[in-house]
């Protein structure tokens, strides 16, 4: 058994929300809500500092939800999170019975300039640049009525068969 694994510290809260957001305005219980899970977290489980001095800790996307479901005014009075504290000191919560997954990270494209993303809102994808007609100089016109005023020499046609149309219908 030479296997070694991380050294996890994993708990299960009931977390108490309503003392917080009853003390607030309507307009912004479930943001006070997330504070209080975030501070309530803090206290219990003591998530580790990174360099910049912020706080090592991650509410997952469905205890996110669960607080919001009802709204910005009506928020749950009380929720279940499941907490583990890897080795590391960071701290990840997600609503019991879910685990917890961590965000996938979109590879940037390249910022087109507003006139390109409105050409291709309005216009439809990459649009195709046409050249444009070389404008006539007076060497080109002077070059074409050269060989308008010149005879053309004719060559010599091929003599072909006169089709009978009602054979060609018939068949």
């Amino acid at each position: 058994m030479a296997k070694t694994e991380e050294k996890k510290l994993e708990r299960v809260y009931n977390v108490p929300l309503r003392k917080d957001w009853l003390r607030t305005p309507k307009y912004k219980r479930s943001k006070k809500a997330v504070k209080a899970l975030r501070e309530f977290l803090t206290r219990h489980m003591k998530p580790g500092v990174d360099e910049r001095g912020r706080v090592k800790l991650k509410i997952g996307r469905m205890a996110n939800l669960d607080i919001w479901k009802h709204g910005i005014k009506n928020p749950p009075h009380h929720i279940k999170v499941k907490a583990v504290k890897s080795a590391d000191g960071t701290v990840k919560a997600e609503l019991v019975g879910f685990e917890y997954q961590e965000e996938k990270k979109s590879v940037k494209k390249e910022k087109k300039s507003r006139t390109e993303e409105l050409k291709e809102k309005f216009i439809g994808k990459a649009p195709v640049k046409k050249e444009e007609p070389k404008r006539e100089t007076k060497e080109t016109k002077l070059e074409k009525t050269v060989e308008e005023t010149q005879p053309k020499k004719e060559e010599p046609k091929k003599e072909e068969e006169p089709k009978n149309e009602a054979q060609g219908l018939s068949q």
